[in-house]
């Protein structure tokens, strides 16, 4: 793997409630610096950051129900929508963490074909965040199989605003339950080229993170240098 090959994996992350203009103009000058995929953001700034990145690579993602997930499916459709409009590639949305420890599969089933469907028809990408930190292995188990079927193109472990991140364990079980049929992204606490590479080996193929810069340099040092 070459740098830019990493880098090509992160969603290159700011979804802090006090992110100003000023804070999305170094995020975007540095994902495109980098070659990122995406930079990871709030709903309300994609407007703003698909003008600072016009004539880039790298995509705008909107995160939708962030971080809780405890908004009303037809209320994160409208997020979704209106995301769209304003030029997000892709969609992070948050689900109903309460419905998945009620084992309410068939809300979750129905909530995201909602908004799976909203981003086909718009031919945005779309990302499944469960938020791994509040679920039991049969839980996170249970979604990817929900995944499995109706088909996003990414299961994401974490938020990053809950009590704990992405771990290699999630990643690899989630990766085992859906094969080839969709892909995982690996978010929360991931600060170093070592829980990055953990990640990337456990079957992740995309990372959310806020220390893309760090990473890459840490990876240059350890792995390009030797």
């Amino acid at each position: 793997m070459t740098s830019d090959e990493l880098a090509s994996m992160f969603d290159h992350t700011f979804l802090k409630a006090y992110a100003t203009d000023q804070d999305f103009e170094k995020l975007c000058g540095e994902a495109k610096t980098i070659g990122a995929a995406m930079v990871a953001i709030n709903s309300e700034p994609v407007k703003l950051c698909k003008k600072l990145l016009e004539g880039t690579n790298v995509h705008v993602g909107a995160a939708i129900s962030f971080p809780l997930g405890q908004t009303a499916i037809e209320v994160k459709i409208a997020e979704t929508k209106k995301a769209i409009e304003d030029g997000a590639d892709e969609i992070d949305y948050v689900i109903n963490v309460g419905k998945a420890k009620m084992h309410d599969w068939d809300y979750i089933e129905k909530e995201m074909k909602s908004i799976v469907s909203v981003c086909r028809e718009h031919y945005v990408l779309s990302k499944v965040i469960f938020e791994n930190c509040y679920l039991e292995k049969d839980e996170i188990k249970q979604l990817a199989l929900i995944a499995k079927k109706v088909k996003p193109d990414y299961i994401k472990t974490s938020t990053g605003f809950g009590t704990g991140g992405a771990l290699e364990e999630d990643v690899r079980l989630m990766k085992e339950t859906v094969g080839d049929e969709v892909q995982v992204k690996a978010a929360g606490g991931i600060r170093d080229w070592k829980t990055c590479e953990a990640m990337i080996k456990a079957g992740a193929t995309r990372i959310g993170t806020s220390s893309s810069l760090k990473i890459l340099e840490e990876f240059e040092d350890d792995v390009i240098s030797d």
